[in-house]
């Protein structure tokens, strides 16, 4: 099995809303100095700014997207809601991953159901060429789809993972050759993905790992977003199976 340098300890990003500040610090980075630091956007300088000059070889991205449809559940910036901050299509599009990944990287995009064609042209902006998916299908306890979701059409119980690729010769490690694409797991609070996924990836894409817009820390990834924290919790009311849920009982 092919091996890799190790990854570097989990960090935090302080949050974007303070970006505009790190336009100095973002200009002695090799990247900043050849586009010129005046035409990135907040979002892209925090990245650039912790980051660096470093290269990751895998990506694992979940964004903030931005749904057209304002007026129901579905929407996370909904007034009513104010679960966390959303970025746009473009935002997201103009994020310079091309610049912080190496020659030769996997990307693992988080893209609802209802948004697939953002989520193809994202990794197209991002630099990398569609290959798969992973399926994640949301069940109960018992094994059963967890129908509490959400959709104007059919009510999904399945979310994806658009898997792309960067450079010549950029499969997959040996194991992901016999790994199914679908993992079945219970879901937690709005949004917040399944753990498992990490497993998989770490065992079918060499390091090192960045986390985007992550949820928490973990060891041996990078993490970055206004989330990155290790102790990070939901501070909305949410489902009783949630990322802390454990940890409050244990309190």
């Amino acid at each position: 099995m092919q091996t890799s340098a190790p990854p570097p300890n989990s960090a935090r990003l302080t949050p974007i809303r303070g970006a505009l500040d790190n336009r100095s610090s973002c200009a002695k980075f090799s990247f900043c100095s050849q586009i010129g630091v005046r035409s990135l956007a907040a979002p892209a300088i925090d990245l650039i700014g912790f980051v660096g000059d470093q290269r990751f070889a895998t990506i694992l991205a979940d964004p903030p997207w931005q749904f057209t449809n304002k007026t129901g559940k579905v929407a996370p910036e909904h007034k009513r809601l104010s679960r966390y901050n959303t970025l746009t299509l473009e935002e997201i599009r103009a994020l310079p991953i091309d610049h912080v990944t190496a020659a030769k990287a996997h990307l693992y995009l988080w893209c609802p159901n209802a948004l697939l064609p953002e989520g193809l042209a994202v990794l197209e902006a991002w630099g990398f060429t569609y290959k798969s998916n992973l399926v994640w299908h949301k069940v109960r306890k018992d094994g059963g789809s967890d129908g509490r979701g959400v959709g104007f059409y059919f009510r999904n119980v399945t979310e994806l993972i658009l898997f792309g690729v960067k450079g010549k010769n950029a499969r997959t490690l040996a194991p992901g050759r016999r790994q199914v694409n679908l993992l079945a797991t219970r879901k937690r609070e709005h949004s917040r993905k399944p753990d498992e996924q990490y497993e998989i990836i770490e065992s079918c894409s060499p390091g090192p790992y960045l986390e985007l817009f992550a949820r928490g820390t973990r060891s041996g990834w990078a993490s970055w977003g206004n989330q990155a924290d290790g102790g990070y919790r939901p501070t909305w009311k949410t489902y009783a199976h949630h990322s802390q849920v454990y940890t409050v009982a244990a309190e």
